[in-house]
């Protein structure tokens, strides 16, 4: 719901809820600036950026907005498209400075034994209808099976195995220009950051993956591991990542790569012969061997496949000091960034949002879904709540949505509240007290609603 002047303020303060407070002391409008993300003249970009981040949060797309009969109640269109197309902002410097931020607040948080992990991986962002988009490519989406055209988001994620914090983002075209469907746009200036992302989108994945984790590294966040799946797991990435003084830890498939153990060459399918499947529990079988060429020391992992018990799945850590299940408790926090990918498409509109053609536009509109994320993270973690982040976004979609419900919830307590005062109502202390349990339990914007509500028992 969209209002008029003074009322469309308002109601933006009601949107901001629990993000007002994080957008203020995250200093998010500083780390643009940092980032070159400011307007020269006119409307302010911070207010801009502040009314698409929470666009989502409206149950409305920019373009419903834009057509909608309220849209001469803020920006003009061209503004927002202005916003969204610059080549001159720095997007990757801006969420490398947010969760830098953030991570560094979490760090105080956690116990000092607790094991810090940067997660790997990347993602399929379709874009099947397009055709004139920039460095639109044709990806091999591993998940259907099939080749598509979109891009390949190259992700990199900060854990601590409670938290998840998206540190960085390379929206891939393919390396190959035989494979992309539309080139870059060469007028942008080549001393823009536009053009900087747009020749990063061409590399090979190991040297954008490489790229990410060093620009983690930069920005001052701290991990011990590099969390990663089998497409990761070879011994040239794997001595790369360690030369940046970070240990490996992911998964194996049977392929070619083999290992020295005891003197001997080994493929894995070989060394799978020495586990026990007699052995109780999940964890079958470790040993320490070397890597083929590099001879990089490594301990592999024989864990029980739980979907055919008669198999196994191999895990890799190139740190051979800590224990079989510490490594295969690591591991399990790469599940995170597969639900990061899954809450950013499915609620944050990941790569359907902004339908433009432009690359910049492909780029901002990413650093915007991240920039969600991280602030749902931040709250959650704040508060030190139990929810999911896919809890937590339908807490704020309905505190930002239904304003006149609200209204209607408030009114209800109210009544109930003063039946229970009036002993109009009749209820055992029982009951009372359960309803008192439930009251405080709500979150925080329902009970705002009443603060002066008499629950006593």
């Amino acid at each position: 719901m969209i209002y008029q002047n003074n009322d469309f303020e308002n109601h933006e303060m009601k949107i901001q809820c629990e993000f007002g407070d994080a957008i203020r002391e995250l200093q998010i409008s500083k780390l643009l600036k940092q980032a070159n993300i400011r307007g020269k003249s006119g409307k302010s970009f911070f207010d801009v950026f502040q009314f698409l981040l929470l666009l989502v949060f409206r149950n409305c797309n920019l373009y419903h907005f834009l057509n909608s009969k309220k849209q001469d109640t803020a920006f003009s269109k061209n503004t927002y498209y202005r916003f969204l197309n610059q080549s001159s902002f720095n997007w990757t410097k801006f969420i490398s400075l947010l969760s830098a931020k953030v991570i560094a607040y979490l760090d105080t948080l956690t116990r000092p034994e607790r094991t810090m992990c940067l997660v790997l991986d990347d993602s399929v962002i379709p874009r099947e209808r397009s055709k004139k988009v920039e460095l639109l490519s044709y990806v091999y989406n591993h998940v259907i099976g099939k080749t598509v055209k979109g891009f390949n988001m190259l992700a990199l994620s900060w854990t601590d195995g409670y938290s998840h914090i998206p540190v960085g983002f390379n929206m891939m075209a393919s390396a190959d220009s035989k494979k992309r469907i539309t080139e870059a746009n060469a007028s942008i200036d080549k001393r823009s950051n536009g053009y900087k992302s747009r020749r990063n989108a061409m590399l090979q994945k190991p040297e954008a993956a490489l790229q990410l984790i060093r620009n983690a590294l930069n920005a001052g966040i701290k991990a011990s591991y590099v969390l990663m799946d089998t497409w990761f797991t070879n011994e040239p990435f794997i001595g790369k990542v360690m030369k940046e003084g970070l240990d490996v830890i992911g998964m194996l498939k049977d392929n070619k790569q083999f290992y020295f153990y005891k003197g001997r060459k080994y493929n894995l399918k070989q060394l799978g012969k020495l586990v026990s499947f007699s052995r109780p529990g999940d964890i079958l079988y470790s040993i320490c061997v070397e890597t083929g060429k590099e001879r990089i020391p490594v301990k592999l992992v024989f864990v029980r496949n739980r979907n055919k018990r008669s198999e196994y799945i191999v895990i890799l850590s190139s740190d051979c000091s800590i224990s079989d299940r510490e490594i295969v408790r690591l591991y399990g926090n790469r599940w995170s960034i597969e639900l990061f990918f899954r809450a950013s498409k499915s609620l944050l509109n990941l790569g359907t949002e902004f339908q433009g053609l432009s690359y910049d536009m492909t780029v901002s509109s990413t650093a915007i879904v991240y920039t969600r994320y991280i602030l749902l993270e931040w709250l959650r973690r704040k508060k030190n709540d139990d929810k999911t982040i896919c809890e937590l976004y339908y807490v704020c979609c309905d505190d930002i949505q239904d304003m006149e419900l609200s209204t209607a919830l408030k009114q209800l307590l109210t009544l109930l509240a003063n039946g229970l005062k009036n002993r109009a109502i009749t209820i055992t202390s029982e009951v009372k007290s359960q309803l008192i349990n439930w009251f405080v339990s709500q979150p925080t914007f329902i009970q705002a609603l009443c603060p002066d509500l008499g629950w006593e028992v």
